[in-house]
């Protein structure tokens, strides 16, 4: 098979994604979209491998059954509830069955022209590294989805092209939900700088994954030594820094060959290994199966 250049899909209208995923809907307002995320039906398995998008994603999920959801590098085994965050330009993957319920919105940055905030600075729930991810219990999100209510309320109400209420009121949960990441990062802020330094790492690892496989270039992103990078992660993690790269590709290669029906010298180049042998020799080494052996089973 001839190897093909590799390109990630990339969506810049909210209409085409929403055309690629399993709930069909439109929007007749190009930079704004509220949707109620219910059950699809029995044993349905959600799938989508690396892509990226240009307009942010954030949503509040309740789980009603026994899933795992992986946004990006993070895994949530049979989370209650959760809160995400995606910003623009991210690497972003994710694996889901039909357990998931709550409220997705998506926006892009023309959705609040009439105020033109800095962004990032003034929400940093949103970071430009990386998809923020907030698990908590039930009763957190009967708190949360109150708030949610307000913003769906009158998305509802408003014109269809226009929605200004129901944007003036997203910028309110923006500002409620500012407080509520700020208290959540209180519990898990990083104890010293190296810990700090593994987050980046990972946050990297991430977008990077893909083209990046070396220590060294990571170091270079990180503007610090290889060796410096390597000793900080072992101490921190008890691993070793490659370990972090090569897991994070391994674990989209399994989703890929589970979730899609992709051939194996597809998902090979789709990785960006210079041929399926190589893959397969990679697959073999880290995950104990050959890349078919495992579609079997799975």
């Amino acid at each position: 098979m001839e190897k093909t250049k590799r390109v990630l899909p990339y969506y810049t209208e909210i209409n085409d994604f929403l055309a690629s995923i399993p709930w069909p809907a439109q929007t007749a307002d190009p930079d704004f979209y509220c949707l109620r995320l219910k059950k699809l039906g029995q044993d349905i398995e959600v799938y989508r491998p690396p892509f990226k998008r240009s307009f942010y994603f954030f949503a509040l999920l309740f789980n009603s059954g026994k899933i795992e959801v992986n946004y990006g590098d993070q895994s949530v085994q049979d989370p209650d509830s959760y809160l995400v965050f995606h910003s623009p330009d991210l690497v972003y993957s994710f694996a889901h069955n039909n357990a998931l319920e709550g409220y997705v919105i998506y926006f892009k940055r023309e959705c609040f022209s009439f105020f033109k905030p800095d962004f990032h600075q003034q929400f940093p729930l949103f970071d430009l590294l990386h998809t923020n991810l907030f698990k908590f219990d039930h009763v957190t999100f009967d708190q949360l989805a109150t708030h949610f209510e307000v913003v769906f309320d009158a998305y509802k109400r408003s014109s269809q092209t226009e929605h200004m209420e129901a944007k003036i009121k997203l910028l309110g949960l923006f500002c409620y939900l500012n407080d509520f990441m700020l208290e959540k990062k209180k519990e898990n802020f990083p104890a010293n700088t190296q810990q700090m330094l593994l987050r980046k790492f990972i946050q990297l690892i991430d977008n990077h994954y893909i083209e990046q496989r070396g220590v060294q270039q990571y170091a270079a992103m990180l503007s610090v030594t290889a060796n410096y990078l390597s000793q900080s992660i072992k101490q921190v993690s008890g691993k070793n820094a490659l370990s972090f790269i090569v897991g994070r590709l391994a674990a989209e290669a399994r989703s890929l060959i589970q979730y899609t029906d992709l051939g194996i010298a597809e998902i090979a180049y789709q990785l960006n290994f210079s041929d399926p042998a190589n893959f397969g020799k990679f697959f073999k080494k880290h995950i104990g199966l050959s890349p078919s052996e495992f579609r079997k089973r799975r």
